[in-house]
């Protein structure tokens, strides 16, 4: 075990440990962003004043003495739960000078990935899905292009009954005939749904709502006529060159239909972020059962999918170990816009990342967070135009917490896509808090029974090595020093897969 792990395992076991969904996620307008030359004239300046203010509003925040409660059990509620045992002796906790408050710290991440302009490339439809509009769409055409059936059944003109021509139809996508150019007041024409109709249609009759006197030739009605009824327009839903779909939308399978309504055979779209995974330490098995000291990683196989899920194009995890040349090969050689990397951030005699960025000449824009499980993350850039690099704690539930707090918020800048609204719910439960950091909690939703408020339940395996909380939920609430009661909103932030529907009560509760 790390120092690191020693640290973040003292501090949970102090806590008071307890054990979710009518998910309303924001939806961001997706404004078009500022002109590639403003951001570069700009950003220099930006990242100094930014990073000045992020570190004298922190120099404030840590006292001397804040961090002293760290080891004193009476401050945390106690309802312990079973199974979850408790150090009598917690270790001290001295926070890093610089760590940042957690919304501090996700904002500079939020900033470094806004940094510079962003890249275009044109892609086709069948390529574009999950990427990020990299400006607006507009529509190339009126929509529908002309006016059309809504229905099968009758295309009439002025009042009834009407004369038909037998055998006569105009069908959907059927070149047009005389029949469909012009219709006559008092006569009628069979329409398919999707058919264009003929100039000077009053309406178009349901086949159901028809009666026709094959006799006579005439065609009846048994409701009253509406004019327009059952026609689409031309331009009902758009006029050529309306906006459709702003900047910044991510590209779903109906933003392709209706691209491909509007005219598109290709979209504008920002290339997603290329992402390396590098996983350290010597301790970690890629197969079997743990055995002699040695534990299975549990990292490299949930980041690429995680990341996935938040827009990235990554590479498969490469296990480094404790080497610190093998780390400093792996961040030289990268050719990736965010190197991820796990473990290895605290200040142990194997803990190789400060010592590597340092020789690098890296900028350091996060280093240590203010916030459980999950404190020891960094940020870094390693060059002035990137790449980015994400250090995250080696415990599990850590590195989620540093995943949410600064890799999601960067690879969104470097996606074009727009951050994730903050709302809020009812916490239902008493959630313990740190004394002085923000804790993110693994929360499930859960609809309101008899009329009560839909409201997140908090999960109990929340310990900065564990996972079978977040395995189980569907966001994380971030949750401030000193706790929350029953009854009281938190901010959620949801995980990317988050179900549609609440959870039912299981074993992660």
């Amino acid at each position: 075990m790390t120092g690191d792990d020693a640290e973040e395992l003292a501090v949970e076991q102090a806590l008071a440990l307890v054990g979710g969904r009518n998910q309303t996620r924001g939806r961001a307008d997706g404004q078009t962003r500022g002109r590639a030359d403003d951001q570069t004239r700009n950003r220099a300046d930006d990242r100094a004043r930014d990073r000045a203010g992020d570190q004298a509003g922190n120099r404030a925040d840590d006292r001397p003495g804040d961090h002293a409660g760290d080891q004193t059990d009476g401050q945390m509620p106690h309802n312990q739960n079973p199974g979850e045992p408790t150090d009598p002796h917690p270790t001290p906790h001295t926070a890093p000078a610089l760590a940042l408050p957690w919304d501090r710290a996700r904002a500079v991440a939020a900033r470094a990935g806004r940094g510079g302009p962003l890249a275009v490339v044109r892609l086709p439809l069948d390529r574009a899905l999950g990427h990020v509009l990299a400006e607006p769409l507009a529509a190339l055409t009126d929509l529908p292009s002309f006016d059309t059936s809504a229905m099968d059944g009758w295309a009439v003109a002025g009042p009834g009954p009407w004369t038909y021509e037998e055998g006569v139809s105009l069908l959907a996508g059927v070149g047009e005939s005389p029949a469909a150019t012009r219709l006559s007041d008092g006569t009628a024409v069979r329409i398919a749904t999707g058919a264009r109709t003929p100039a000077d249609t009053t309406a178009v009759i349901r086949s159901e709502h028809a009666h026709v006197d094959e006799a006579r030739g005439l065609l009846s009605t048994r409701r009253p006529v509406v004019t327009g009824q059952d026609i689409r327009p031309r331009g009902q839903e758009c006029r050529s060159g309306d906006a459709l779909v702003p900047a910044g939308t991510v590209v779903t399978p109906a933003v392709l239909g209706l691209a491909a309504a509007a005219g598109y055979d290709a979209l504008p779209a920002v290339p997603r972020p290329r992402v390396d995974i590098l996983v350290l330490g010597d301790e970690l098995l890629a197969a079997g059962l743990p055995h002699d000291g040695l534990i299975r990683d549990a990292l490299g196989p949930m980041l690429g999918p995680w990341l996935r899920a938040l827009g990235a194009e990554v590479s498969g995890p490469r296990r480094l170990g404790d080497d610190a040349e093998a780390l400093r090969e792996a961040l030289t050689s990268s050719d990736a816009d965010l190197i991820v990397t796990t473990g290895g951030t605290a200040a142990g005699p194997v803990d190789h990342v400060h010592p590597v960025l340092a020789a690098l000449g890296a900028e350091l824009l996060v280093d240590g967070v203010a916030v459980r499980p999950g404190h020891p993350m960094l940020l870094a850039r390693l060059a002035p135009d990137g790449p980015h690099l994400v250090g995250l704690p080696g415990n599990p539930l850590a590195a989620v917490s540093g995943l949410l707090t600064l890799a999601e918020p960067l690879l969104a800048g470097l996606a074009g896509r727009p951050a994730q609204d903050a709302y809020r719910a009812l916490v239902h439960a008493d959630v313990p808090g740190h004394p002085h950091d923000t804790r993110l909690v693994p929360v499930v939703h859960r609809a309101g029974r008899a009329g009560g408020r839909d409201h997140v339940a908090p999960l109990r395996y929340n310990g900065p090595a564990m996972l079978r909380g977040i395995a189980g939920a569907d966001g994380l609430a971030v949750v401030p020093a000193g706790g929350v009661r029953s009854g009281t909103e938190v901010e959620i932030l949801d995980l990317p897969w988050a179900p549609a529907t609440p959870w039912t009560e299981g074993c992660f509760t």
